[in-house]
């Protein structure tokens, strides 16, 4: 015996789930920051540490929840509601990100909505922003299945500009007016970095592509920029396994947060032209290791 929907057939044993109002079952909105506090990897961002739960605000409110990734040391600011979105939380999940940005300036960070129903006026607002702002929306869905209540959370929406892996937009060059337009923070960050590496490796220079700007020899990045929020940029570079200690150890003791790529010898931090210039002499070394990398 089967169980059917529509025209589809449904196993025997899969119980059909239906979706229940949070707040009709007895719980407020400070029962799920709660229950985010408690798990925030259930957020789906990775294995996440909570760090403030209902934080003053300098410019008055109070921060739901700031979470921070323990890999790289970036930081998400989360707004809790529950319904459907409005205007008054979409506005207070940006500002309180903004303020957190200011003190953590050197950290990148996210804006994080979690309510129960994303809106279209959510999205609308969204695009007017454009990748402005680094914001997430996830809905926070209370189930009911056979008896049982499940909380999950589903990411509806990630308006974060990855960068291309080396090699991966090699086939969309740009210019360097392109990137003047798109991300002039990004540019003068790339060019300081060229000018640290240059006296390391001549050979090196600028290529620009769609969604990098590279320190390349031929066609070949082995730095590369991407642009990011609040005049930041995602600076990663190659190094061979057997030097990756050595480029720990040297941004550990300088106190610059990275993450080491799990399946390519890369290494990757958020970090702006003043950062570079501030460690000039870890970079050249860093750079001497990365030509080790690109001549071995």
């Amino acid at each position: 015996m089967s169980l059917t929907r529509g025209d589809e057939d449904m196993p025997e044993g899969i119980p059909i789930a239906r979706t229940l109002r949070i707040r009709e079952c007895g719980f407020d909105e400070y029962w799920l920051q709660d229950q985010i506090y408690q798990n925030p990897g259930s957020l789906g961002l990775g294995e996440l540490e909570a760090l403030a739960k209902e934080k003053h605000q300098s410019s008055g409110g109070r921060l739901d929840l700031l979470l921070k990734d323990p890999e790289d040391d970036s930081m998400y600011e989360v707004e809790v509601m529950l319904g459907e979105t409005d205007e008054k939380h979409i506005v207070r999940t940006i500002e309180y990100w903004d303020n957190e940005k200011r003190r953590w300036p050197q950290r990148q960070h996210y804006a994080v909505l979690v309510a129960e129903s994303i809106t279209r006026r959510f999205f609308n607002v969204i695009q007017l922003l454009g990748q402005s702002v680094p914001i997430i929306a996830i809905q926070a869905n209370l189930i009911e299945a056979n008896g049982s209540k499940i909380l999950s959370f589903t990411k509806v929406l990630d308006v974060y500009e990855e960068p291309a892996e080396p090699g991966s937009d090699i086939d969309a060059p740009t210019t360097e007016d392109d990137w003047r337009k798109k991300s002039p923070w990004t540019l003068e960050t790339a060019k300081t970095l060229l000018d640290l590496v240059k006296p390391v490796w001549s050979e090196v220079n600028l290529h620009y592509t769609r969604n990098i700007v590279g320190l390349a020899v031929g066609r070949n990045s082995y730095f590369w920029l991407g642009k990011r929020s609040g005049n930041k940029s995602l600076l990663g570079f190659c190094i061979r396994e057997e030097d990756m200690d050595q480029a720990e150890k040297l941004l550990d003791e300088i106190g610059v947060a990275y993450v080491k790529d799990k399946k390519n010898p890369w290494l990757r931090m958020t970090t702006d032209k003043e950062s570079i210039l501030a460690r000039a002499e870890v970079f050249k070394t860093i750079a001497r290791l990365v030509r080790q990398y690109a001549e071995s």
